[in-house]
This record gives structure tokens, C-alpha cells and sequence, in this order.
């Protein structure tokens, strides 16, 4: 499928789910990345919930990160660049939802893409060999293009992978995992 069709059909099926199914799909999304052979590293990026657009409910990941006292970044979007500038989360942090309803800092301290180590992705649907899809504006793969090659970039998804994203593009970010509810992918 392509990432208009995969878009079209995810959007779908996630407006589908009910609140409850989003909340316990995110807490077992959480357990799964207790899994991951991550937690050696100081800072994690984790994008904030769209509750509009019924994304996972990240909070889950956020205590587990607050709990195992890592550095939790987060980002602020730029739609005129299309860039994501990156904010430690401190407990002074102002967060406020922008016109498309995405959670953001206000202001506060801001850290380099190079210092981060772990990324927690966003997205509507992935294929078998760790392709993406998200919302289409290029934030991420941006984003991700400007970390270190090492970073590790996690995909978070309430459903299982696609065979094939056909209209994969060279500019694309491959995941190094996927974790769903039933499985951990790795790429």
C-alpha cells in the first residue's frame, strides 16, 4: 500500500478504538518497552500526545523514564521550517497545545539532536523492514536525519505491521523497533 492509502485506513482504524482500548493498548505499549535493551542510555525523546487524533497515550512512558530518573526531551514544532527544536522537561516545563492541538513547551532548556539517544516515534503505520508512516509533514525524518547515527528510534503503534510501504522514499527514517501491544519488532 501506499502512505496515502496507509493514512486514509490507519486514521480510520484508530478513530475506531475506544478510549479504554487507547489506555490499556498504552499501558501494555509501556510494559513492552521495559523489554527493549535501552536503559543504559541518558536521554530519551518522547513526543506528547495528541489526544485529538487519539495517539498512544505516552504518560505511561514518561513515568517509567521519570521513574528510572533519565533526561526526558521533547519537542517543540516549527510548521513555517518544518523543523523540531528539543526541550529538556524539567518539573518548571510550561506545556501548551498549539493551533493543531500537539502538546509543546513553552520555552525552557534546550538540547541538541546529537545529545539524544532514544527516540520514541509517532506514526499511523510500519512495514516488515522498519518503514513509516506518519502524518506527512516530514518532521520526524528531519528530526531523526540530524541525531547521531546510533540514536536509537522506536516506533510506537497500536496495530502490527503492514507487509510493505510501497512508496518508500530516500530520505525516509528506517525504525530500529516497533512495539505494539503483541510484539516487539526489530529491524
Amino acid at each position: 500500500m501506499t502512505k496515502a492509502e496507509l493514512r486514509k485506513t490507519y486514521k480510520t482504524r484508530r478513530n475506531n478504538l475506544s478510549y479504554t482500548q487507547i489506555d490499556n493498548f498504552s499501558l501494555t505499549i509501556a510494559n513492552q518497552i521495559l523489554k527493549l535493551p535501552i536503559w543504559d542510555y541518558s536521554f530519551y525523546h518522547v513526543f506528547l500526545t495528541i489526544e485529538e487524533q487519539k495517539e498512544i497515550n505516552t504518560d505511561y512512558i514518561l513515568n517509567i523514564l521519570s521513574g528510572k530518573d533519565k533526561n526526558i526531551i521533547i519537542s517543540k514544532s516549527n510548521f513555517e521550517t518544518g523543523e523540531m527544536t528539543q526541550f529538556l522537561l524539567t518539573d518548571s516545563t510550561i506545556i501548551k497545545k498549539n493551533r493543531y492541538n500537539i502538546p509543546e513547551p513553552i520555552d525552557g532548556i534546550e538540547i541538541s539532536n546529537d545529545r539524544i539517544e532514544v527516540v520514541f516515534i509517532p506514526l499511523l503505520a510500519f512495514d516488515k523492514i522498519g518503514n513509516r508512516v506518519g502524518y506527512g509533514k516530514g518532521f520526524y525524518d528531519r528530526f531523526l536525519a540530524n541525531c547521531k547515527p546510533k540514536t536509537q528510534k522506536i516506533g510506537l503503534s497500536f496495530f502490527e505491521a503492514e507487509d510493505k510501504i510501497t512508496d518508500v522514499f530516500k530520505n525516509d527514517v528506517k525504525l530500529d523497533y516497533c512495539v505494539t501491544p503483541n510484539k516487539i519488532y526489530k529491524f
